[in-house]
């Protein structure tokens, strides 16, 4: 209901506007209202003495701006109709056609003058990979997206092109998850993105056999799952999909767990702040008296969790005066207030505040360093404590090593072994990749050589596609029964999509007298209480911490070959 009224809203005040405003904007630039501070004595004494019941006359110059800041409003939302491009050339008109004074005057219930008048940068410099004819296999590139043009074209585009590098037969193209974002910048730019359901729909009449999904995604978060539901509808309609993992890569339970991705972009965020700062090292910075803040967005998500792992893991690097902190404060840990209090119980007089976002986009300018007094420069500055707070507006998609570890994930979802990746493209993060700590995941080398004594165990279950994996009310862990040396791992899925499994390959799956694992029905309980009903299935684990293939099918009636693993088993009491 709220939205047809607010498209009614826009008809009539669109009308309004070149009704009534369109020629006096076009003639002069200038408003045709007379100033109050013109008005003659006998005017002024006549409004005096008007009876109060009377109403006071519109102001066209408001009108107008009005108009504009519906018009806005109306595209400020997350669903393309078929009436988006028509509304978003026309906020664009009715933006262009009001006087300077006018602009100023734009409010909406999320219009401002700087929805069409900030300057983000230059639009021509970013492409939004949305050519046509493109072969049969194409890497798709999926982000949040932001309506910042130069970030969008440094950091999302600097990804791009570093995966386009490194995959020449693949084509790389683009797809945006935020479609009030794309309105934005189809409506100020003219430049078109396409949201995941376009971009897909653009592989298919393409004639795309093998679609292969990075997202630019920081973590297993909503935005994720999202993505991963969305694909799921197209799944059978290509020879092959793979997701490849967001930029934290797997998202482990354990608060304090080590991983080589977060080791690898911890290292790349902090060299790149301390370059960015004049600093030879962070430890450098220490002995100066300088902290780095990076403030990520944060999220009730169960993924938050990463955002704890990430100040563990610079911990672990002895980086002590590096702090995480979040938009949303969640966790509690990272609100800007006990950020603030952790700098200050620490010691730092100088705060250096950057991004730990993919892109230095809205958060960044206006949460981060932005003039209010919510934003957190203004917060540190307010606080009377520090000498000096700076703030670096960069983007984790402009770090070549974070570029490179994208790259990284995209080989490893086309079966790339991580071992030959992490060689080919981290030699210098050797170092990194051994903090891998098997105690730091409840396991010790007899378990990783597969030499479990019978019994119980929570073990991680992994596959080679996001659309195939564990219901994330378990966090990736199935339960693993051992009897008599023979392995079987439960897993409860995310849906009742898939209708069976088998140990083996899909060819062999289709033979007469093949014996297909039957699902069970499980019922999981999310982080927020609430549960569902979802297909589970017992499955045979020839060896831990080793591949073996497992088809599926589903309601597509299609089977699928897919690669999974199971470790780090830990007894269950």
């Amino acid at each position: 209901m709220k939205r047809k009224l607010a498209l009614l809203l826009t008809l009539s005040l669109t009308t309004a506007l070149f009704a009534g405003c369109g020629n006096h904007a076009a003639s002069s630039g200038t408003s045709s209202v007379r100033p109050a501070s013109t008005s003659s004595t006998a005017e002024s004494s006549a409004e005096a003495s008007a009876p109060a019941s009377s109403a006071a006359e519109p102001d066209p110059d408001q009108e107008a701006a009005d108009t504009v800041a519906a018009l806005i409003d109306a595209i400020y939302v997350q669903e393309r109709t078929a009436e988006t491009d028509a509304q978003c050339l026309s906020a664009k008109a009715a933006w262009d056609a009001l006087t300077d004074d006018q602009k100023k005057l734009v409010e909406g219930e999320f219009a401002d003058p700087d929805y069409f008048g900030r300057n983000t940068g230059d639009a021509s410099k970013d492409d939004p990979r949305n050519a046509d004819k493109i072969g049969e296999n194409e890497l798709l590139v999926v982000s949040f997206g932001t309506s910042f043009n130069d970030s969008r074209a440094e950091d999302i585009g600097g990804i791009e092109k570093a995966l386009e590098e490194a995959f020449p037969d693949w084509s790389v193209r683009r797809a945006f998850t935020s479609q009030i974002i794309i309105n934005h910048i189809q409506a100020r730019d003219g430049e078109f993105i396409d949201n995941i359901d376009q971009a897909l729909k653009r592989a298919l009449d393409n004639h795309v056999k093998n679609l292969l999904i990075q997202p630019t995604h920081l973590l297993h978060g909503a935005e994720y799952d999202e993505l991963v539901s969305s694909v799921e509808a197209y799944m059978d309609r290509f020879e092959s999909v793979k997701i490849a993992e967001p930029l934290l890569g797997r998202a482990e339970t354990d608060a304090s767990a080590i991983s080589a991705d977060k080791a690898i972009v911890a290292n790349a965020v902090v060299s790149a702040a301390a370059e960015a700062a004049a600093f030879p090292s962070v430890e450098d910075a220490d002995k100066a008296g300088a902290a780095f803040v990076f403030m990520g967005h944060g999220t009730s998500h169960s993924a938050k969790v990463a955002y704890r792992q990430m100040q563990a893991q610079m911990k672990a690097h002895g980086f002590h005066n590096v702090f995480i902190g979040t938009v949303e404060g969640e966790p509690e840990e990272t609100s800007c207030e006990a950020v603030l209090e952790a700098v200050k119980e620490a010691g730092y007089k100088q705060v250096i505040l950057r991004p730990l976002m993919v892109v230095a986009g809205d958060h960044a300018n206006n949460d981060m360093a932005g003039e209010d007094a919510d934003s957190w420069k203004n917060v540190f500055k307010d606080s009377g404590y520090f000498d000096s707070i700076t703030c670096q507006i960069k983007g984790l998609g402009s770090i070549d090593n974070v570029q490179k570890l994208y790259i990284a994930h995209s080989m490893a979802a086309t079966g790339v072994p991580e071992e030959e990746i992490r060689d080919t493209l981290y030699p210098e993060y050797k170092l990194a990749s051994s903090t891998f700590d098997p105690a730091a995941f409840g396991t010790d080398e007899s378990a990783r050589e597969g030499t479990l004594a019978d019994g119980v165990y929570s073990a991680e279950f992994r596959t080679d596609s996001s659309m195939f994996h564990v219901n994330e009310a378990n966090e990736g862990k199935g339960t693993l029964t051992i009897k008599d040396g023979q392995m079987t791992i439960h897993v409860s899925l995310v849906s009742k999509k898939i209708l069976n499994l088998y140990p083996g390959l899909a060819a062999d799956a289709e033979k007469e007298g093949a014996v297909l694992l039957q699902p069970t029905t499980d019922t999981v309980t999310y982080s927020d209480g609430e549960t569902e009903e979802v297909y589970g299935f017992d499955i045979p684990v020839p060896a831990l911490d080793t591949e073996f293939d497992l088809a599926l099918i589903g309601t597509s009636g299609k089977w699928y070959d897919h690669k999974v693993s199971v470790s780090n088993p830990v007894a269950q009491e």
